[in-house]
């Protein structure tokens, strides 16, 4: 039996940072919403209890530093399944990229798990799994559009944006998440973005209202550290984007585009600068089916 899965990659429309919290983590606000841009995870049943992983990418890991593999662990350990699993996953995110992309591939196979292995699970349950392996996954879990608090786990989900081209650029390097949170001073922090403006805009479908209230707190510690981050975001402001940001903690940059006429343009000015350039369509809702 095999269950493949579609794991589609996250943007931050808004990312704040309150507070260090006591526990080492960061206290954040942030708007997160999916993007037609998406791995494809194929789980297919062993008799034994191994697990498995491939993955197209060659240099993505194969062991516990894959978000999957621990994905899988974790359940087959708490719900004492007999059964193992080979996983495929066909990447078509980049790697390090601030999409989620390992997280979205946990959250693929922590639903595709639950039903290769009968276990009868709610989103709901693996929602709460999925915080062990990473901050990001519970939101992957559900997909769609939703405001994130506490280190990310605590989700008020919410309608889709108004429907828009996301135009995706990642340099050639790589970014480590606890490097740019290490970085950041909170109590430094110059501008903080307008969640409750992303809010409305959300809310009242108001796309030049969302393209004027994108803000990232991280941008300011990864553009000064990558100056790539910077020209991306500069190129993409000039060739006429409505709105752009970078999402996560990097490198990737976004640009929301609302007429199609403009994406070609920003999309053949971007691949004269970088390799990694991806035209696409907000999703704004789950994308997570089980393909078969």
């Amino acid at each position: 039996m095999r269950v493949s899965i579609k794991a589609p990659a996250k943007i931050n429309l808004t990312l704040d940072v309150l507070s260090k919290r006591p526990d080492g983590y960061h206290e954040v606000e942030m708007v997160m919403t999916t993007v037609d841009l998406a791995d494809r995870v194929d789980l297919t049943l062993l008799e034994s209890r191994d697990i498995l992983i491939d993955c197209s990418a060659s240099f993505v890991p194969n062991d516990m530093r894959n978000h999957a593999y621990k994905a899988a662990k974790l359940l087959q350990e708490r719900y004492s399944v007999n059964k193992g699993v080979h996983i495929y996953i066909d990447k078509q995110i980049p790697v390090a990229a601030g999409l989620a992309g390992g997280s979205s591939d946990a959250a693929a196979t922590l639903r595709g798990l639950n039903r290769l292995w009968n276990l009868r699970l709610s989103l709901d349950e693996l929602a709460l799994i999925g915080e062990e392996i990473g901050s990001d996954v519970p939101f992957c879990v559900y997909g769609g559009t939703a405001l994130a608090k506490g280190r990310g786990e605590k989700l008020r989900h919410m309608i889709s944006p108004t429907p828009c081209w996301v135009i995706l650029a990642k340099p050639p390097i790589g970014v480590s998440t606890a490097d740019v949170y290490g970085n950041l001073r909170v109590d430094q922090i110059k501008k903080h973005p307008k969640t409750e403006e992303m809010l409305q805009a959300i809310s009242e479908q108001d796309f030049s209202l969302m393209a004027r209230s994108l803000g990232n707190v991280l941008e300011e510690v990864t553009l000064n550290r990558y100056p790539q981050v910077r020209q991306i975001k500069e190129l993409m402001l000039e060739s006429g984007a409505d709105g752009v940001l970078m999402s996560g903690s990097g490198p990737t940059v976004f640009a929301l585009v609302q007429k199609e006429a403009k994406v070609h343009r920003i999309y053949n000015a971007l691949r004269g600068f970088v390799k990694d350039v991806y035209a696409v369509r907000m999703l704004g809702e789950s994308e997570m089916e089980i393909l078969d």
